[in-house]
């Protein structure tokens, strides 16, 4: 029996669908929108960074002693009126700032695809931002991993000095606890990001991690769900650590689950999730772990958050 491949319906759709990615830069956000992009490819899938809306370029940052974590030196009001116009389908003049000069570029024509991404420091900053996302996560790496992998970006891709970076870091945690990091608390999912539990190492060796994925409780739920884990072949065929929990809380009067996860799985088990969401939500081909014979956690819950935003936009009943 053949079903429909459910991107020809997203392709076929007059609605744009949002997805908005908050946290700090070099937090890892891109990473986790990836699987969107290669599920979707590029014909369905466009994406805006935020920096594109500083108002301010390097320059002008330094002169006034601020950094771009502060909304002053964005134009948020601009990115507001430009996502109203991309969510009903309409091109924009879009902003360009060029991370190697640290200025503005000329703006260029932007026209959305069915599936927009919008990532950066201040996706989820207001009201009218949030309004028109359709699904919104939040990256929240640890303190120390995200340090060490400013200091590693910084140091080996852009040649600044440890302490040039150390002087950068200290001087914008600030901002980022008063602008960036309450953010999280509108995000439909946030991912958490630490240090393996075995082995700090395991992080620069491998890319492994303790995932920690946070969403709130799903308001439809597709038939037959079956995101199984195939325990035959993590016991017997696997020789690395893995360890998976799922934790309850309560916040903010809303019980919210934590699916922890931390190590490598076998490339098999990766591979049975990805037939299974194929199964259920009709998009297909899903194979984000070709050639590889372990998934670290946190590929795993990329695949997971995958699932999440298909089966949010399955059951989207209109264009906002």
């Amino acid at each position: 029996m053949h079903h429909k491949n459910f991107k020809d319906t997203i392709a076929a759709s007059p609605c744009i669908f949002t997805l908005g990615v908050a946290g700090d830069s070099g937090s890892g956000k891109t990473t986790f929108t990836e699987g969107i992009r290669s599920i979707f490819g590029k014909d369905l899938v466009s994406t805006i960074t935020l920096d594109d809306y500083h108002s301010l370029d390097r320059a002008g940052r330094t002169a006034q002693g601020i950094t771009a974590l502060d909304p002053s030196a964005n134009r948020i009001e601009r990115l507001e009126q430009d996502l109203i116009q991309l969510k009903q389908g309409m091109p924009i003049e879009k902003p360009v700032y060029n991370h190697v000069t640290g200025t503005f570029d000329p703006p260029v024509l932007f026209r959305p695809k069915k599936i927009l991404i919008l990532e950066g420091l201040h996706t989820l900053f207001t009201p009218t931002l949030r309004k028109y996302l359709d699904f919104t996560l939040f990256v929240d790496p640890a303190q120390q991993v995200k340090y060490d992998w400013k200091i590693r970006r910084d140091m080996e891709k852009r040649g600044y000095s440890r302490d040039a970076v150390m002087k950068e870091i200290a001087e914008r945690e600030p901002d980022y606890e008063r602008y960036i990091a309450p953010q999280k608390e509108f995000a439909d999912a946030v991912i958490g990001i630490d240090y393996s539990d075995f082995g700090k190492d395991l992080g620069l060796e491998r890319n492994v991690y303790r995932i920690t994925l946070s969403q709130n409780r799903m308001n439809h739920a597709l038939e037959d769900i079956d995101l199984s884990l195939d325990l035959y072949s993590i016991l017997s065929l696997s020789q690395r650590n893995f360890s998976l929990k799922f934790l309850t809380s309560e916040h903010n009067n809303h019980r919210i689950g934590q699916l922890v996860m931390d190590g490598e799985l076998r490339e098999d088990v990766g591979e049975k999730l990805e037939r299974s969401i194929e199964n259920q939500t009709r998009v297909h081909p899903i194979s984000l772990f070709r050639h590889r014979n372990y998934v670290p956690a946190g590929d795993l819950a990329q695949l997971i958050l995958c699932w999440r935003i298909i089966h949010h936009r399955i059951f989207m009943e209109t264009c906002q």
